[in-house]
């Protein structure tokens, strides 16, 4: 079972955040993107072209479901992993530690850049960036034990905190 989960939308900084965060707990890091493109044989905009949005999903649930499972350290899931409600009964049955992070808008698409590795922002990075995290925000929030603003933070910065709020230390 994983010390941390991080959640958030695309371009929050789940990544970055999260291999900071395995830093400060000493622990491992998992990207669930990294494995279902290292399952899959396929980075996820190919997995995309290939089988849609669904057949990504049924892939990413999987990996997903194993993860939270049997990772010991900190992960970080994809942006729309929420959406399963198996994911979401696992995080909340669990009751492991979950790490919502916001950003704007602004800053998201700023760290995104052109989007071409983001299937779901292609068309219009800022307009679909908004009405994914639009959609999502209330799931994020039902889901987690703890939310960070990423915006204009140090991913070593927001580690920290979050290292020092997971382990009851106050400062």
């Amino acid at each position: 079972m994983p010390r941390a989960v991080l959640i958030g939308p695309p371009g929050s900084g789940k990544s970055s955040v999260g291999k900071a965060l395995a830093r400060e707990l000493t622990t491992t890091f998992l990207d669930t993107d990294h494995l279902i493109e290292s399952v899959a044989g396929k980075k996820i905009p190919e997995i995309f072209a290939e089988r849609g949005e669904s057949g990504f999903r049924a892939i990413e649930e999987e990996v997903v479901l194993g993860v939270l499972a049997s990772e010991p350290g900190v992960v970080a899931l994809g942006g729309g992993s929420i959406l399963s409600s198996a994911v979401r009964q696992s995080l909340t049955a669990e009751k492991l530690p979950v790490i919502y992070l916001t950003i704007s808008a602004k800053q998201a698409v700023a760290r995104i850049g052109d989007a071409r590795s983001r299937p779901l922002l292609t068309a219009d990075p800022v307009g679909s960036w908004q009405k994914i995290a639009d959609q999502r925000a209330e799931i994020y929030q039902s889901l987690a034990t703890l939310t960070y603003s990423t915006d204009s933070k140090k991913p070593a910065e927001i580690a920290h905190r979050i290292a020092v709020e997971l382990s009851g230390v106050s400062h």
